[in-house]
């Protein structure tokens, strides 16, 4: 059992817990460099997309997660990302500066839409963000001789440092690159968090009036965390444009949105951790549904990974809300306090103030 002894605030703040924990971080970022020499092409495509997905995820886990906004038009700002790498890779832009201006770009439309939409709180901005999501559909089409409209543009491959760098002949430096950029995302998230704005999220999340009362402009951080979620969300799109090689308005549906936010769900509302748990499930769920799905039938099952997710989501809501990342960190305390641990240690006692309940 870890027993950490808290003399000063710094302390509280710091980055990594411990000594302990920074090795474990350190161990699996060399286990993921190592992968392209463990894993076959195919693998290895699938732990890209993971890599991608979470970068997705938290962008929509600064909204959702640590600010309280709901969102279901996110895949709105994969395709702001994703469309903007396009095309200014097509004018011959480095990808060192295509990408972050990628990301900026669909931050700062973030930033625009929000302006209206965080005088709406709850099912209502579900809603308007959901109205968005659909609305983009709609402009990608329009706006044909940018976007290609529904025939879809290819994007040129990546050249950095002198490499080409491209998703089917050279697998390993890709999966390399979206490492590097999930690590950096991670740590700015991280970093974020831990600073006064990254609090200021969180007391918005927990109750706006007392965010208030504290002193915090609820209207400004809700802006600036659309901002950046949004910017988070577009450097996604971006990786996400060069994964796919060739898209159109249909890599960005509605249910790209709805499925971001059932992956942050899954893996666990409120962490970067979830985002990364809920990746993989995203990633992986699927194959293993088709793999044994084969072995009892040779027909594909339709609407199979989409009840198998409803089933999985209502589960999760019942028995863990905290998702996958509550069920470890409940494990965790669980062996390090074996014998003292008990059934009702993490049982929730909801007590509220009177103004808790006029949110």
């Amino acid at each position: 059992m870890r027993i950490h002894f808290k003399t000063k605030y710094q302390q509280d703040v710091r980055l990594f817990e411990d000594g302990w924990t920074m090795g474990v971080y350190g161990v699996l970022i060399v286990v993921a460099i190592l992968m392209p020499f463990i894993l076959d092409e195919y693998l290895l495509g699938e732990l890209i997309s993971i890599l991608i997905w979470s970068i997705a995820g938290m962008g929509l886990m600064i909204l959702a997660g640590h600010t309280g906004q709901a969102s279901l038009g996110h895949a709105a700002f994969l395709a702001c990302g994703a469309y903007m790498e396009y095309w200014l890779q097509s004018q011959g832009v480095p990808f060192l500066i295509s990408l972050p201006l990628s990301g900026l770009f669909a931050g700062i439309v973030g930033a625009i839409i929000a302006i209206p939409a965080i005088r709406m709180s709850g099912i209502y901005l579900a809603i308007a963000t959901l109205a968005m999501g659909v609305i983009a559909e709609d402009i990608i089409i329009l706006l044909h001789d940018y976007t290609g409209g529904v025939e879809g543009v290819f994007v040129n491959p990546i050249f950095l440092f002198g490499l080409e760098i491209e998703r089917y002949s050279t697998p390993d430096l890709f999966y390399w690159l979206c490492l590097a950029v999930t690590v950096l995302v991670t740590l700015g998230y991280a970093n974020l968090l831990r600073s006064s704005t990254g609090r200021a999220f969180v007391a918005i999340r927990d109750s706006e009036i007392s965010a208030r009362a504290m002193g915090i402009n609820v209207s400004l951080y809700k802006t600036i965390s659309f901002g950046i979620s949004c910017f988070i969300t577009g450097i996604a799109g971006g990786l996400l444009a060069h994964f796919l090689g060739f898209f159109n308005y249909e890599a960005f549906l509605i249910l790209i949105s709805i499925q971001l936010l059932l992956m942050i769900v899954i893996g666990g509302m409120g962490s970067i951790h979830g985002a990364f748990f809920g990746a993989f499930v995203v990633g992986f769920v699927p194959q293993i549904i088709t793999i044994i799905s084969e072995q009892f039938t040779s027909q594909a099952v339709p609407g199979l990974n989409t009840g198998i997710f409803a089933g999985l989501l209502i589960a999760i809501m019942l028995f863990e809300p905290q998702g996958i990342y509550g069920m470890w960190v409940k494990t965790r305390v669980w062996f390090e306090l074996f014998p003292l641990a008990r059934k009702d240690m993490f049982k929730r006692h909801r007590s509220y103030l009177k103004t808790e309940r006029m949110k």
